[in-house]
């Protein structure tokens, strides 16, 4: 682990989900030149078609091709990931380490998939929180307490309940799609061909529809849990790109 600072730190259960869920993001804000950490809290395993030793190589690979300075398998138990005292102090000793302003977890609640994503975001919250604490520095290998400044939401498409956010933002992948979906095609224990041809699909198809609503060509969808702060409301709105024959500059 190393013990250079992080600008921003993505966490999700299993190797693949961030890339799947974050990919686009993450290498943006690499070309962008931040700082950037993936944190797998599991390592996957075992699944039908991956092993240990091949998923790591496989989430060291997609880390590269997306360009993360820091790649982290905390080793928690895959399967049988749940909030609770240890999980929190593993992500919150990381957190400590790296010191990030922001941390970006999956949301959501996926009976269709692995119960491990909603314990996720359970374990990420808490642990935002654990980092924090003073006079507790022995359950974090001693490391100094540290405040986390903002915690962002990948909300998951397949969620069971409709979300509801203070605030939202979509990100603009437009230029990483492709690095995205390279990096997903790393995991090639779990996807094959045709289970790529379908992920890719699925991929294109809601970061498309994310990205449209503000007329990106693909897009990735944020929350926070409370509203955005802004101190140039001006600023904050560039020119709108909603392509024809939307725009209204273009009418005949």
């Amino acid at each position: 682990m190393s013990d250079g600072k992080l600008e921003i730190v993505f966490v999700a259960p299993h190797p693949d989900d961030l890339e799947i869920g974050c990919g686009g993001t993450i290498a943006l804000l690499v070309q962008q030149g931040h700082r950037v950490g993936m944190v797998h809290l599991t390592n996957g395993e075992p699944t039908p078609r991956g092993s240990v030793d091949k998923r790591l190589a496989e989430a060291r690979a997609a880390a590269d091709t997306l360009g993360a300075q820091v790649c982290e398998i905390l080793g928690l138990t895959n399967r049988e990931l749940l909030d609770g005292p240890p999980a929190r102090y593993a992500l919150a000793t990381v957190l400590r380490r790296y010191q990030p302003r922001i941390l970006v977890g999956l949301a959501g609640r996926t009976p269709g998939a692995s119960p491990d994503h909603y314990q996720g975001q359970l374990i990420i919250e808490a642990a935002r929180f654990y980092s924090q604490l003073t006079k507790w520095d022995d359950r974090f290998d001693d490391t100094a307490p540290f405040r986390v400044d903002h915690l962002v939401y990948r909300p998951v498409p397949i969620s069971a309940e409709p979300h509801h956010f203070h605030s939202q933002f979509v990100v603009d992948i437009s230029s990483t799609i492709d690095k995205k979906l390279a990096a997903i095609a790393c995991y090639e224990s779990q996807f094959d061909q045709a289970r790529f041809e379908r992920l890719a699909h699925y991929v294109r198809c809601i970061n498309g529809a994310e990205g449209g609503q503000c007329g990106y060509a693909y897009g990735e969808l944020y929350a926070l849990p409370r509203p955005v702060g802004v101190k140039d409301m001006v600023g904050l709105f560039g020119p709108w790109e909603v392509p024809a024959p939307f725009r209204t500059d273009l009418a005949r």
